[in-house]
Formats: C-alpha cells, structure tokens, sequence
C-alpha cells in the first residue's frame, strides 16, 4: 500500500475516533500482498511521520485530531488490551488531592495484567499488578468525561497504595495514614 493510501485509511479511522493501534491492528488494517513485510512498512510510515512509534508493538497515527493529555492513557489500553486497567496509586492520590506532589510525566496505573513501565513520547506509563477482582475494580473505580481509563476512588487509591507497599511517605506527610 502506498504512503498516501495508508495516510487516507489512518484518516478514515482517525474520524472514526481510531487513532492508537497495535503491530496487529495495522497488520489487519494495511494488509497488501504488494508489501514486502509489515515490519518494512511501519519502519518506512515512522519514518516519514505518519505513524509515531508510542511503545514496542504501538503505534500513533502523527496527525490525528484525537492527539492531547489523555494520548498516553489510550496507549497504555492498547499496551494492555484484554486487561483491566484503572488509575491508581500516586497518579489517582494526586488528583483527588491526598498527596502533594503532581506527577508531570508519569501515569501509574494498576492492571489485572503484567506490570512494567513504558517510556513513550506522551509520557511514562507504569503499570502494576492487582489481583483485585473485575468486580472490586468496577464497585471502586469511576468513569470521567474525556478519559478513557476509570480513576480508582480515593479509598481504593490508597488501599492499593499500602498494597504495593510504596510511597507511604507521602501520605505520612499530611498525618492520612491509618
């Protein structure tokens, strides 16, 4: 497929709402016997800016019109499709304003899948594991406008903080710790 047929097609999905892909979303989506390998092609559309490589297996579509600050938590979903994934830990405390510090570039998030930490040119995506239930995770997490990963409530934000047994100190600061 060529440059500008694969720039309309990325186009048409970006419209779509479809912006972040997986190697296999792309292999399915660019599928042309003309091509000499799908490794080619993405190394050849990265090259010319068409796509972003976001993380290993990965890509963005450069020039889509869904680009902004919750990019990275689209590429995390595709990091971890099939998983349960929700903000949690330092991010989640942080915006419900139980600890200080903001982080700038970093989302911690919590996984019924693999943990493991991404650097990407949205941001650092850290995942860690959780043996929660789909259940416990659904009656303790909420849904917000614009973002397409659920935000751990506070309490759950921070039980699964002293889970992970980190960063208790910054809770400590502020006398929340139980």
């Amino acid at each position: 497929m060529k440059s500008n047929e694969t720039h309309q097609l990325l186009s048409h999905w970006d419209r779509k709402g479809r912006y972040v892909y997986t190697k296999a979303d792309l292999a399915k989506l660019i599928n042309d016997p003309s091509d000499n390998t799908l490794s080619e092609t993405l190394r050849r559309l990265v090259a010319n800016g068409t796509l972003v490589r976001a993380a290993r297996g990965v890509y963005v579509y450069a020039n889509s019109r869904h680009l902004g600050s919750s990019t990275i938590e689209d590429v995390a979903l595709a990091l971890r499709r099939g998983e349960y994934v929700f903000e949690s830990l330092e991010s989640a405390l942080s915006l419900w304003g139980d600890i200080s510090q903001i982080p700038l570039d970093r989302i911690t998030l919590m996984t019924t899948g693999r943990k493991g930490e991404y650097r990407t040119p949205f941001g650092v995506i850290e995942f860690t594991h959780t043996q929660s239930s789909p259940a416990t995770i659904l009656d303790n997490t909420v849904q917000r406008p614009d973002h397409p990963i659920p935000l751990a409530t506070k309490e759950f934000a921070r039980a699964n903080l002293k889970q992970v047994r980190r960063n208790l100190s910054l809770l400590a600061q502020e006398g929340a710790v139980s």
